[in-house]
């Protein structure tokens, strides 16, 4: 499938009280790393806006192996495994220097018309076409 990373350093205002990144910062990251996945298919936000349709995120799972710490320097990995009925994406985010893996995560998004308000449940030809030409 596809996948695209991006490189992230934990910033001090990432931290809370215990000095490792709180847990609610890490949607951040996974938004960093969703954005340029669907930057190289060429389908991101104005794209699904063009299209007629949103995407919202209608499910988040976040398994968190090891803590992230202050300075560090990680790498988001998104990989597109699911776009014809909805856009599922799976997570890893490894620190930079080990490789070690540090969260696993998973994204569900549901198309849902702007005009209506009503979901979709096939994605749009345009998402199929740009994942199919990479592919």
């Amino acid at each position: 499938m596809i996948t695209a990373e991006v490189t992230i350093q934990a910033q001090f205002y990432d931290l809370d009280p215990m000095q490792v990144v709180w847990h609610g910062n890490y949607a951040r990251y996974l938004e960093q790393a969703r954005c340029a996945l669907l930057d190289r298919i060429g389908y991101n936000y104005p794209e699904m806006a063009e299209s007629g349709f949103m995407w919202p995120i209608v499910d988040m799972q976040l398994k968190y192996v090891r803590p992230i710490r202050f300075a560090q320097t990680v790498i988001a990995q998104a990989t597109l495994v699911e776009y014809e009925n909805r856009i599922r994406i799976d997570y890893r985010i490894r620190d930079e220097k080990t490789g070690e893996l540090l969260t696993k995560a998973r994204t569900t998004q549901l198309a849902v018309r702007v005009d209506t308000g009503e979901t979709a449940f096939d994605s749009p030809p345009v998402l199929i076409a740009k994942v199919r030409a990479l592919l």
